[in-house]
C-alpha cells in the first residue's frame, strides 16, 4: 500500500523522460521522508542474461563520493600490507587469523572485502560464507591486488563495483537526495559511461535500454542523458 505522499508525487511525474539534472533536482524538491534518502540508479539493458558472454560487470569511481563508506576487510599475510591497509582506513585486517575468525564467527560488519593474490587459496575455505553475501575477493573487480592500501584508499574517494542481475539490470546507489543535482548528476553520468564502456563484444541492438532514477521512498523517474 502506496504513502498519499508517494501518490503525489508519482501524479508529478511525466511519462515523458526527463533530462538527468532535471530529475536529480525534482527528487531533491519532493522528498517526503524524515531521514536523508539514497538516490538509485537503475539501469536495464539490452542484453541476453541467459548468455554468460554477455555477463556485465565493471567499477568506477564517482567523482563525488559514494552515499555510503564502505567498511572493509583486507586479507593479508604480510605485516606491513596490513599496516597499509589500516592506514588506509580498512576496518579488519589479518591473514590466516581473519579467516579463521570468519570461518568460526561469520561476517556481517563489512561491505566489500580485498585480498592479497597469495591469500585466494586460503580464502576458498570460507568462500561459503563470503560468497552468498557477494563478498568473495575477485580480480575482474580489482578486489585481488597486491597494493592494498591504494585499493582501500579507491573505496573511500567512491569506487563501486557493479554487476548485472538475472534480467539484465545494473543498480547503484550513486548519492543522498540531500547532495545537489549537480553532484547527483555527475555520479550518475560517470556510472553510466562505465557500464557503457564493458559492453559485451557480442550484444547487439540497443544496449541501454531503460535509465531510471529514484530515492529510497520515491517513485522511479525515467531519465536521459
Amino acid at each position: 500500500m502506496r504513502s498519499k505522499s508517494y501518490k503525489q508525487v508519482k501524479e508529478k511525474i511525466s511519462e515523458e523522460q526527463m533530462e538527468l539534472r532535471a530529475a536529480a533536482q525534482f527528487l531533491k524538491d519532493n522528498a517526503r521522508a524524515k531521514f536523508d534518502e539514497t538516490v538509485e540508479l537503475h539501469i536495464v539493458l539490452g542484453v541476453d542474461a541467459s548468455k554468460s558472454e554477455q555477463s556485465v560487470r565493471g567499477n568506477v569511481v564517482l567523482p563525488n563520493g559514494t552515499p555510503k563508506q564502505k567498511r572493509v576487510a583486507v586479507f593479508a599475510g604480510d605485516v606491513k600490507k596490513q599496516e597499509e591497509a589500516k592506514a588506509a582506513g580498512a576496518i579488519r585486517v589479518g591473514g590466516d587469523d581473519l579467516i579463521a575468525d570468519i570461518e568460526k564467527n561469520g561476517i556481517s560488519d563489512i561491505d566489500i572485502t580485498i585480498a592479497t593474490p597469495d591469500m585466494m587459496a586460503k580464502i576458498a575455505k570460507i568462500a561459503k560464507v563470503l560468497g552468498p553475501k557477494g563478498l568473495m575477493p575477485n580480480p575482474r573487480t580489482g578486489t585481488v591486488t597486491p597494493d592494498v592500501g591504494k585499493a582501500v584508499a579507491e573505496l573511500a574517494a567512491g569506487k563501486v563495483s557493479f554487476k548485472m542481475d538475472n534480467q539484465g539490470n545494473v543498480h547503484a546507489a550513486i548519492a543522498k537526495v540531500s547532495w545537489s543535482a549537480e553532484k547527483t548528476e555527475e555520479n550518475a553520468r560517470a556510472f553510466v559511461e562505465a557500464v557503457r564502456q564493458v559492453r559485451p563484444g557480442t550484444q547487439r541492438g540497443e544496449f541501454i535500454r531503460k535509465i531510471v532514477l529514484k530515492t529510497s521512498m520515491s517513485p522511479a523517474v525515467r531519465v536521459t542523458l
